[in-house]
């Protein structure tokens, strides 16, 4: 119970936490970043990281004067591109094998599966939209090695879809974050942009629900 309060109180007040690695760290901060925007997307097994808020306090932190911006997003840039595709590889190489795998706390193949259904409705472009939903962004790229997608395509996908996250809410953070109102709230502002985050996934639960009451019903 201590460690998922723990847990809760890192990401809600991501803010806090980060200012202290800066404070400690100093240039290694970019390192550190580094790896957990690597992990997040590389590793499925760590769906958990911090992605949306993490990008959108390192831009306030950044705009505070803390850190250079634009080498943040060079660097983040590129750890989700290099996290995406070494996803990518996992699923190439481990192929069917993976649906033989058993639930556990960091696998679930209900997650593969979700994933797998975003790609059969959007194709290529679930790697771009994959990268603002938290889970199917660290999932999507290992169901496409899994369905062996043609990798030019997916690395095409990958490097736009990267971009557009690490820029958009980084930059947001950069010249937003610091503003009175924001950074008076930014609490509840992470709390805010973790909620919409993951608001997609829960109205697709809600509709997988309420559809299969529908069918009982019937």
């Amino acid at each position: 119970m201590e460690l998922i309060h723990g847990f809760i109180d890192l990401i809600v007040h991501l803010d806090r936490h980060l200012l202290e690695l800066v404070s400690s760290y100093g240039g290694w901060v970019y390192a550190i970043l580094f790896v957990i925007v690597f992990c997040e997307t590389g590793l499925v097994v760590t769906p958990f990281l911090p992605g949306d808020s993490l990008l959108f306090v390192a831009g306030t932190i950044a705009g505070a004067g803390s850190l250079n911006v634009h080498l943040l997003v060079v660097l983040l840039t590129l750890a989700a591109v290099v996290g995406d595709s070494l996803n990518y590889a996992i699923g190439h190489y481990l192929g069917p094998k993976v649906f033989r795998f058993e639930d556990s706390w960091f696998f679930k193949k209900a997650y593969v599966e979700k994933t797998h259904a975003y790609f059969e409705r959007y194709g290529g472009r679930t790697i771009v939209i994959a990268r603002f939903l938290p889970i199917v962004r660290t999932y999507a790229p290992f169901v496409a090695g899994i369905g062996r997608m043609d990798y030019g395509q997916f690395l095409l996908f990958n490097i736009a879809g990267a971009v557009l996250w690490v820029v958009l809410l980084t930059y947001a953070g950069y010249f937003f974050g610091n503003l009175p109102l924001v950074k008076n709230n930014l609490s509840l502002v992470i709390l805010g942009i973790i909620i919409l985050s993951i608001s997609p996934g829960i109205i697709e639960v809600a509709r997988h629900k309420l559809r299969a009451q529908g069918s009982r019903a019937n």
